[in-house]
């Protein structure tokens, strides 16, 4: 889908029902229960017989509205929203698992997606299983008749890794096991990952999605395309819907975890989705701008930008996500204490977490987000002391670049 065909499906989808007052922007329900004519309706509504909304922390439509929009531009079968990124992959994962099952899955990754399969999931009688996923042998050996799922972050933060995703999607399939990819570095605007294989997308729509940081929420997007799915409950379902993961994840799952989008925030990122890829344009393209402006640099001992050539996954980089591979990039100074150095001196680029803001946002992720972890974990996970990590905001170029000269001195 090219970047017109996006803006005019997500432009011209039309309310499940037409609004008494003609209004262009879907109004914010905040209704919590939603009354019914008969008894006979009341029972069809509550059984799921027809999609009459019965109780906000099911559905909403203000939410299910935002779900239509996105599920039109990404060609989805089905697409649940949540109140975070960390909700749409926990509630993706214990979709999928039993106890007794175990994830195939990288080193790499973000700190609390990393917590969770390795802490919560584990006291559930789960197990995680490290690999390589930029070597496809090595993942085939780590799959067997228990693995639910093989998962990866598209780009990892902050080691900036890039699997292949096809190749990945070749192994899990022929092994019958879905892939599920954490697509947040890169908008589905600009990124069609089911064209690569993948079967589910979990989305921190809190980044590019939400319009400027404001309001945290979270997607899960599902091809429809998989069906061999191991976990007891999604093999009772096999047959009877054409996705067995969105109907067990609908009917029970978010359900009962309670983690569906408010009507607030559903209005925000809806609103967010119409500047979306305008946004997301002239953030890539000033962090492809500064990735080369940073090299020039002698106190900058490396950068890492997936699309500058030198960089070891320029060209799978290229062939996933085109010439600009998102507006994140890290480089590393001579120690850590430079690092904060640099940092405390910074008048522009402001000291905070988050991705994807309308203002450009560092951090030192070694000791923030994973500053918890021990230093063997971190040396694990290839998390530097000397890592900065850039997301790259809607301010002039220049003036970034100019911030970053004078904050090294």
């Amino acid at each position: 889908m090219n970047k017109q065909e996006y803006e005019t499906k997500l432009l011209s989808t039309s309310y499940p029902k037409q609004d008494p007052y003609g209004a262009l922007s879907i109004p914010v329900y905040h209704a919590l229960a939603y009354e019914f004519e008969t008894a006979e309706e009341m029972e069809a509504a509550f059984c799921g017989w027809t999609d009459e909304h019965t109780y906000s922390r099911i559905t909403n439509p203000t939410v299910q509205y935002f779900e239509e929009r996105v599920k039109r531009v990404t060609g989805a079968y089905g697409v649940t929203a949540l109140n975070s990124g960390m909700a749409a992959i926990s509630n993706t994962l214990i979709t999928l698992a039993w106890s007794g099952s175990n994830l195939v899955t990288s080193r790499h990754l973000f700190g609390n997606t990393y917590s969770f399969f390795v802490n919560t999931l584990k006291a559930f009688g789960m197990e995680v299983r490290f690999c390589d996923l930029t070597r496809p042998e090595e993942v085939a050996e780590s799959i067997d008749e228990n693995t639910c799922a093989v998962f990866l972050e598209i780009i990892t933060n902050p080691q900036m890794e890039v699997a292949n995703l096809e190749g990945l999607s070749n192994v899990a399939h022929d092994r019958n096991v879905p892939l599920i990819a954490d697509t947040t570095i890169i908008p589905f605007t600009a990124f069609h990952a089911a064209d690569f294989g993948v079967d589910i997308e979990v989305v921190s729509s809190t980044k590019y999605i939400s319009g400027g940081a404001t309001s945290l929420g979270g997607l899960i997007i599902d091809y429809g395309r998989f069906d061999q799915y191991r976990a007891p409950a999604l093999k009772a379902l096999a047959g009877s819907a054409q996705s067995p993961f969105h109907t067990r994840l609908r009917k029970e799952v978010h359900r009962n975890l309670g983690a569906y989008m408010t009507p607030d925030v559903a209005c925000m990122q809806t609103l967010g989705l119409e500047t979306l890829q305008i946004r997301f344009d002239r953030q890539a393209v000033s962090c492809m701008d500064l990735a080369l402006k940073l090299q020039t640099l002698s106190k900058v001992r490396m950068v890492n930008y997936n699309g500058l050539e030198n960089n070891p996954f320029y060209e799978v980089s290229r062939k996933q996500f085109g010439d600009y591979p998102g507006a994140m990039l890290t480089f590393d100074l001579g120690s850590r204490e430079e690092c904060f150095a640099f940092m405390n001196k910074l008048k522009l680029i402001r000291r905070a977490t988050n991705l994807f803001d309308n203002r450009s946002l560092i951090i030192h992720p070694a000791s923030t987000i994973f500053g918890s972890f021990t230093a063997a974990q971190r040396e694990m996970m290839n998390v530097e002391e000397t890592t900065i990590r850039l997301s790259v905001g809607l301010e002039n170029v220049e003036e970034l670049f100019g911030d970053i000269c004078q904050a090294l001195g």
